[in-house]
């Protein structure tokens, strides 16, 4: 059964900064945020993605029409709490089913203070995001009683129009664990033990994990592979690193633009020249790619989603992945000791790097993600092996 809002909840408004506005009704909080919309093509993982740090600052318009028909749990989260800005669909299911199901989805995003709209054609704001490009936007979820007035309709409008573009924000600092912790399995425990696993050789890997928006699934599949893992704030230096004597190191996923994280382009460029092993995600994927010379570009609706098809160039194995990104690595700055070895089938984007002269390689998309569900995972199999084969 699908919810019908007309008279049970109130009316929400999306304005575009380019003058495009959709009315709609609050699925959230009665609050305004301001931030770039973006399209997710998933038909699933909408609990996933709206807790993933990479969405901070972005309205996230799900294509699919049915969003919320199985709750929302806790064990699924990919970070403590909603990152995103605002939340875009066309229905909502109610109520859930689903025997994992804690609360609903509607009742999440109030407990969270997210902006939410429903009752908006999707499908019309997908196609004019293709069209136009991704673009700031106001999600205005209005107070019960209140109606949608010309005013409002304005003030959403000029809010949308002097909001910062994504490019030039540096975001993975606020995203940022703000101390270093040692991830223990499926939760953070500050202060207390890692875990016991062993890897194939019985003894742990230490690596080292930058976190810039970090999901919690890497870190669980990086213990997995018996890691001991130890998560540092975005701004660490590299020497202070180095001192704890890791195995290897770990750049994360994050959100925003990647040319302003000097900081972590810098710390990139110094465990590359020492030759510690390296492995990067998404913004640890351009953030290598800028550490050894090649430039990034800001995509014009960028990639949003789990049906991705990417070619591993030296095995010509395809893999299904997903994908959240709004930037990528530009093809036509590529330097003599950067081999691409990931391409999109979509649209011939860089998706993976290696260097040709120290033990480092990235990958644009997300496979911890597990859209495939296994297509990708590999990737940490090859971080693990490369660990072993520099310290053998």
């Amino acid at each position: 059964m699908l919810l019908s809002l007309q008279g049970q909840h109130p009316p929400a408004i999306l304005a575009l900064a380019d003058g495009t506005v959709f009315h709609g009704q609050s699925i959230g909080a009665s609050t305004r945020s301001v931030g770039e919309v973006v399209f997710n093509t998933s038909l699933t993982g909408y609990q996933e993605i709206l807790t993933d740090p990479s969405y901070t600052q972005q309205m996230v318009t799900l294509t699919y029409p049915h969003i919320g028909n199985y709750g929302i749990n806790l064990e699924d989260m990919e970070s403590k709490s909603i990152h995103a800005s605002g939340l875009i669909i066309k229905d909502l299911p109610t109520p859930p089913s689903n025997f994992r199901s804690e609360l609903s989805l509607y009742d999440y995003l109030k407990r969270e203070n997210t902006p939410a709209i429903a009752c908006i054609d999707t499908r019309r704001l997908t196609r004019h995001l293709r069209t136009h490009g991704a673009q700031n936007a106001t999600l205005w979820g209005l107070e019960p009683g209140q109606t949608i007035t010309p005013d409002i309709e304005r003030e959403a409008l000029s809010l949308a129009q002097s909001a910062p573009s994504m490019s030039g924000l540096d975001l993975a600092q606020k995203v940022s664990t703000q101390q270093a912790y040692p991830w223990d399995q499926g939760e953070w425990h500050l202060g207390q033990g890692f875990s016991s696993a062993a890897n194939r050789t019985g003894k742990p890997h230490h690596v080292v994990a930058y976190d810039f928006g970090v999901k919690h699934n890497i870190l669980r599949m990086l213990s997995e592979r018996g890691a001991k893992v130890t998560v540092v704030p975005a701004r660490t230096p590299a020497a202070q690193v180095m001192a704890m004597s890791p195995n290897g190191v770990f750049f994360s996923n994050g959100p925003g633009d990647p040319e302003p994280c000097d900081y972590a382009i810098e710390a990139a460029k110094i465990f590359m020249d020492l030759k510690v092993p390296l492995f990067g995600i998404c913004l640890g994927h351009q953030i290598m790619a800028l550490a050894s010379g090649a430039k990034t570009f800001k995509m014009k609706f960028g990639h949003h989603g789990a049906n991705h098809p990417v070619q591993d160039l030296e095995s010509a194995k395809v893999s299904i992945t997903s994908q959240n990104h709004g930037f990528a690595v530009n093809p036509d700055h590529m330097p003599a000791h950067l081999k691409v070895t990931h391409v999109s089938l979509f649209d011939g984007s860089i998706q993976g790097l290696k260097r040709l002269d120290c033990p480092a390689f990235c990958f644009q998309g997300h496979p911890e993600a597990s859209p495939g569900p296994q297509d990708i995972g590999y990737l940490f199999d090859r971080f693990v092996t490369m660990m072993e084969c520099h310290h053998a």
